[in-house]
């Protein structure tokens, strides 16, 4: 075999399939981990210089938040070494459907890790559905205070009336207590706020957050056809094992009967 063929052959045995699915993964939970630790670190200060300058009153909120992000340092790590691990799965199934490795076989402890991985990956997935539509509510609240300094904005430029008193009252999404002082911002305090770069920062990355949420989704749901293909593969795999353990050891027994009967004509003659 030369060294064209041999690379065709290595190249057979790349799940390009669920090559593709890890980078996904990985690209996805890289943006939400570090995009979400980075905004809720700039909507902790936001609301300590311009909503509750009590530090009474947001301590439950800093310890959630703060909690949030250890969390976020786990899955980071966990995505990590899983996508490594579903790749090497898909290395293991690839090369034991195409038998890249002459008498490689698969087991049936091969086809119970394989269903594990579905049966896991369907729960992860379920699991970042709800990670993914709770990623939106930050997104939801930055994006009506920045449409709210835009009318004020609006109001200013056309000069028909004061924006004194559109407000914002953060009290009302239930992050800070109502007797959070002052809780709300109007008029050009509001427009001030809206300008800082914490306030841009944090509203653009908790989009790209929610953005690497959906693509983990996606991934993940990728993961899932890969895995459930694979199964499938697997398991038609050991049938058609059993099939061919079989037919050889009916041909082998065919081939003793005739050499005995080859033998017993022998001694007659």
């Amino acid at each position: 075999m030369g060294c064209f063929e041999c690379c065709i052959k290595c190249l057979g045995g790349v799940p390009y399939a669920s090559l593709v699915a890890t980078i996904l993964c990985f690209s996805g939970v890289a943006l939400f981990c570090g995009c979400g630790h980075v905004a809720l670190t700039g909507t902790v200060s936001i609301l300590e210089q311009h909503f509750s300058t009590n530090s009474s009153d947001h301590a439950l909120l800093s310890e959630v938040i703060q909690l949030m992000q250890y969390v976020i340092y786990g899955i980071a790590s966990f995505f990590f070494l899983y996508g490594i691990i579903l790749l090497a799965e898909g290395f293991y199934t690839t090369s034991a459907v195409k038998e890249l490795h002459g008498e490689f076989k698969t087991t049936a402890c091969g086809r119970c890790i394989s269903g594990m991985f579905v049966f896991l990956t369907y729960v992860l997935g379920v699991s970042w559905l709800g990670v993914f539509g709770f990623s939106a509510v930050p997104v939801f609240m930055f994006y009506n205070i920045w449409s709210t300094c835009e009318v004020i904005k609006s109001l200013q430029t056309n000069m028909t009336a004061s924006g004194d008193q559109i407000c914002v009252d953060v009290r009302q999404y239930g992050i800070i207590p109502w007797n959070a002082v002052p809780g709300r911002a109007c008029g050009p305090i509001l427009e001030n706020i809206c300008n800082t770069n914490e306030f841009y920062m944090s509203y653009h990355l908790f989009i790209v957050a929610c953005a690497g949420a959906g693509a983990t989704v996606i991934a993940l749901i990728h993961f899932l056809m890969i895995l459930s293909s694979n199964w499938a593969y697997l398991k038609d795999a050991s049938k058609m094992q059993a099939y061919q353990d079989i037919k050889a050891k009916e041909e082998q027994e065919l081939q003793d009967i005739q050499s005995r009967s080859k033998e017993q004509l022998n001694s007659y003659t």
